[in-house]
């Protein structure tokens, strides 16, 4: 199989919302991109509500959706399975979202004609709806992208991105082992420096209305102090990276 364009996302605990969210994404494929092979790659990671079962129910009978089931590993590990998937298919675009129906689907369109400008193109949150913490933590992963690394990028972590299949195989080949806390900032940050045109273009966010936001479970300082020292250490590895990502 061959697509034109594969949309990933993680999904956890979302039996609330799932199936409206398929429906919308797999209905903006068939509107929009009749004239295109897409996919809708939703991984179910480890989820202990009925995620994983209405996929599989929505799966056989919708031929755009391809359902993935995994142990729960987090997000992150998540998001990079159905990356790796999207590239298993030769997805010529991988467009990355979450499952939490906090974006408006038509979005993409905006994204879509820019692909031919850059290889990675992000989306900005300009207006943000999410609990204090997670604003909390943006703002300290942008600081720290600035004071580290040098770059300024205003959403590196925005699960609303575009990206050319042949350059995220490349991207997903030099992300560190063990697998960080948040992969997306660090595809983020090796697209920046390896010379791509993020373009940061402002996209519709809406208020969460179900699901589980796992990240208030976790220490806020913990998850900062984990992102701050991965991102240190793989400092020392960019420019071997960035050659890696050129060169391949």
């Amino acid at each position: 199989m061959s697509l034109d364009l594969a949309i990933v996302m993680p999904a956890y605990n979302e039996e609330e919302v799932i199936r409206e969210v398929v429906s919308k994404w797999t209905g903006l494929l068939k509107k929009e991109f009749h004239n295109y092979d897409t996919r809708l790659i939703v991984v179910n990671d480890g989820s202990k509500d009925r995620t994983g079962e209405i996929l599989k129910e929505l799966s056989a009978e919708n031929p755009l959706l391809i359902a993935v089931d995994q142990k729960n590993g987090g997000h992150g590990n998540a998001v990079v399975n159905a990356y790796k998937k999207a590239i298993e298919l030769d997805a010529k675009y991988v467009f990355q979202t979450d499952s939490d129906d906090q974006f408006e689907t038509d979005d993409l369109l905006i994204l879509w004609v820019k692909r031919h400008e850059s290889k990675f193109i992000l989306g900005y949150r300009k207006i943000r709806y999410d609990a204090p913490i997670r604003l909390v933590i943006t703002r300290i992963v942008r600081m720290v992208l600035l004071f580290v690394y040098g770059t300024l990028i205003k959403d590196s972590n925005i699960p609303f991105r575009l990206i050319e299949g042949g350059y995220l195989k490349k991207l997903l080949a030099q992300l560190p082992e063990p697998l960080p806390f948040a992969p997306n900032i660090f595809l983020s940050v090796m697209a920046r420096k390896s010379g791509e045109k993020l373009l940061n273009i402002p996209v519709k966010h809406k208020d969460r209305q179900t699901g589980e936001v796992s990240i208030r479970k976790m220490n806020l300082l913990k998850v900062c102090w984990k992102s701050f020292n991965e991102l240190v250490a793989f400092r020392r590895s960019l420019r071997s990276k960035v050659k890696n990502i050129k060169e391949g």
